[in-house]
């Protein structure tokens, strides 16, 4: 399975969110400026064949629906980043984080305690 690109994912929020949609649906729930209707419809159908998403057949229309969680996809794109990223060290990835100030001391301390009973369950 293919990555998603960044319009990719911008849409498959979307379904996620709405579990089913329309192509105008879709847009609806997009952030100002608004793709044209074609521009959205082309994207999905490439995600489609790279089996992100699957469709119902509406008449002439189609109702898309993702074919993966949002879940599944964070698991595997996530460990594929820590994998190439971080040596496949969920150490280093905190380090970063650390390092970047993007996380602080009293969310470690949470990581701890959630570590912690993990542990102890």
């Amino acid at each position: 399975m293919d990555k998603l690109t960044n319009k990719e994912e911008e849409i498959m929020q979307v379904l996620w969110q709405l579990k089913k949609a329309f192509v105008k649906e879709v847009i609806d729930h997009l952030p100002v400026p608004k793709p044209h209707y074609n521009t959205v419809s082309t994207v999905i159908r490439k995600m489609e064949d790279k089996s992100f998403v699957a469709h119902e057949t509406f008449g002439n229309t189609h109702r898309y629906y993702p074919t993966l969680s949002k879940e599944e996809y964070r698991n595997k794109y996530f460990s594929a980043a820590v994998n190439n990223y971080f040596e496949n060290s969920y150490k280093n990835v905190v380090s970063f984080f650390a390092k970047e100030e993007k996380i602080s001391a009293d969310e470690l301390r949470e990581i701890i305690k959630i570590i912690e009973s993990k542990k102890n369950n």
